[in-house]
Order: C-alpha cells, then structure tokens, then sequence
C-alpha cells in the first residue's frame, strides 16, 4: 500500500525516525518534509505549507504525520475527505519541561490535543510518554473555564498506543570486540540543552575525581541554541578526563566511541524514549539512569537496583560502585547488549507496518 509521510520538523530524531520507518517498511511511504528550524512556525504553519504540496490525496491508502503538525487545521484546509491519519507522538507541549524563566505556550498544547483527536491513531513512543501526555491533557482540559469538555479524555486514550521507535543499527549483527579503555571512559551522548540537566552528571563526576577514582570522559552529543555553562565549567575541571569533545563528524566515529565506552549515564529531565541510551547500551556501556521517565521501560527490572538510582545524591556513590567493580557487571553487560536488539528497525517492522494495515482498513 501507498502511505504518506508528512514530517514538518525534518531533522534530528525526527529525521531518522521517518527515513527508518521509509527504508524498512514493505509498504510504499512518501516523504513530504519541511526544515527542522523555527519549531514553533512549523507546529502553527506547517498545514498551510502542506496542503498545497499534493492534488489528491485519495492515492494514498493513509497519512503519517508527526506531533509537529497541526492536524485538525490540515483537514479543515483540505475541504474534503482525507484517508484516514496516525500521529507520532516524538514528544509533546503540554508536559515539555520549560527553559528556567520561560512561561509555556498552551496554544501549542491545545494544538497537541485537537491534532490527536483528529488523528484516526495515535502512537506514543514510550508507555511513559502515553501516560505523561493523557494526564498533561486532562489537566488541560479539566483547567478550560466554562465547559465540560472530558470526553476528550476517553477518545484520547481509546485511540492511542505505544510503539518504541527503531534505532539505527540492525539486529542480529555481530558487534566488534571492545578494546577496553582503562581508566574507564564514561559517556554522554545527550544533546547539550538545559533538558538534559547536565549539572548533577558533572556533580557526580566532581565527587569521584576528588576521590581520586580514576576515569575518562567522552563528552558526545549536539549543541543546542544555548549550551548550558556546566560545559564550560566541565571542559576546565576535567580537562585531564576528557578525550574526546563534541558532536562526533561521522556515525563511524560516533559508534567507535561507544564501544570504548564502559559507562553511559543520563541525567535528564525529558526523555520520552532513550534512543541514546539504547545505542550505549547496545555497543556495550553500562546504563546508569534516573528512576524516572521512560529509563525504567528500557531496563530489565531485576538490573533496577544497580542501574537506576532514585535521586541525585545516589549518583555518586552507583557509579563509582560500577567503576570499582566492573567486572562484576560485565554479565549484566552482555545480557543488555542483546536486550537492546529488541529496538533496531529490522526487529520492530513488522509491528509498524500492522500499524498501517489497520489504519488502511478504515478507508
């Protein structure tokens, strides 16, 4: 079948996710895009911008778009009927954590719930996430003055699901052996915003050098608009652990520092899925991850207590455990390395494109 693939904010994880889904799907999926820049135009303007980019949209067998699109004002343009459309759900606005200062915008909120109950089906990334936003809507629309307007809650939940997005590397592929790095490199490989909460990382890392607990570090990931200062403090103090800087030029390079990592450790206060996380893990670095959001999901719960600590001031103390006793957890390692295989796109397919075939049989 014929599918597509309106995407408005075309780049990041929202990039790979399309093209993933585009490259492994049996069925045919069109991409229409836009650039990933000015975030909140694409939300407020990307159905103006699309509807006049196809004649006739009764040659697709349905539509795929993004939490990125205004839906309800995409069909209300089109003036006729529509196959029917799925929303991914990337992350949303009703929830998003703000930057320190910033009030959030509801009219991107409500953009986020008329867009889902247009959607014939919407998917989520995480079961936290579907959590996360059927309770940031509810809280929504419960706040609305001068109406009861809760049955939106119900069709809400009704008409979503969850699907972990696939990750870039194929299961079932051999992975080259580790050539161990000693002292051991930790990594961060999360985007450099306030989101992410880079603070307590470097916190906790500050506490073991003072220990003099030997480590390295491989600072990875994408700068943002504004990089948060605990880098440039970071760069200073750990000028000695520190090998490599940056967003990595090449996947290669990227995945070469992966498999010297032995740790991967997040500290972020949005992650609605963990798809860097699930790399580290899947080239062979020890998670060590908050007690919250979707990490819970992604980790075995008989590895919970070692690999998931419940606040800050654990930090510390679980990953200098980890770094002493390594070899303890090198069989926790290898069975999270084939755990993780579950999420590359070959092994997740088959899942989407039932998605599809369901979605087709409401035409």
């Amino acid at each position: 079948m014929k599918f597509l693939f309106m995407e408005p904010f075309f780049g990041g994880s929202h990039k790979s996710f399309a093209l993933g889904w585009q490259a492994h799907s049996r069925h045919d999926i069109e991409l229409l895009t836009l650039p990933d820049t000015f975030w909140k135009w694409r939300m407020r303007g990307a159905a103006l911008q699309f509807i006049g980019k196809k004649k006739n949209y009764e040659t697709y067998d349905g539509i795929i778009t993004s939490d990125m699109m205004n839906l309800a004002d995409f069909m209300a343009l089109a003036r006729k009927p529509l196959p029917p459309c799925l929303v991914y759900f990337h992350e949303n606005q009703l929830t998003y954590p703000l930057f320190p200062g910033k009030q959030r915008d509801e009219s991107l909120g409500i953009m986020n719930i008329t867009t889902a109950l247009a959607a014939r089906r919407i998917i989520f990334n995480s079961r936290f996430h579907r959590r996360d936003f059927l309770e940031g809507a509810s809280d929504f629309l419960n706040r609305i003055p001068g109406g009861n307007i809760t049955w939106c809650e119900g069709a809400l939940a009704e008409k979503s699901g969850v699907l972990y997005p696939g990750c870039p590397f194929p299961g079932g592929e051999a992975l080259p052996g580790t050539p161990w790095l000693n002292p051991p490199l930790i990594i961060w490989n999360h985007r450099w915003e306030f989101d992410k909460n880079p603070g307590p990382f470097f916190k906790a890392l500050k506490i073991l050098k003072l220990k003099k607990i030997p480590f390295q570090l491989a600072l990875l990931g994408e700068g943002g608009t504004t990089v948060p200062a605990a880098f440039a403090s970071a760069r200073r103090f750990f000028q000695k652990e520190i090998v490599t800087w940056g967003y990595a030029a090449s996947r290669k390079e990227y995945e070469t520092w992966l498999d010297r990592g032995a740790i991967v450790v997040s500290t972020a206060n949005q992650e609605n899925f963990g798809i860097s996380v699930v790399e580290a893990v899947r080239r062979g670095c020890v998670p060590l991850l908050p007690d919250r959001l979707a990490y819970p999901e992604i980790i075995p719960r008989e590895f919970h207590g070692d690999l998931i600590y419940q606040g800050y001031k654990y930090l510390p103390g679980m990953l200098e455990n980890i770094i002493l006793n390594y070899s303890r957890f090198i069989p926790v390692r290898d069975v999270l390395i084939k755990k993780m295989e579950q999420y590359a796109w070959n092994r997740i397919i088959a899942a989407y494109d039932t998605e599809l075939d369901l979605l087709a049989s409401h035409y």
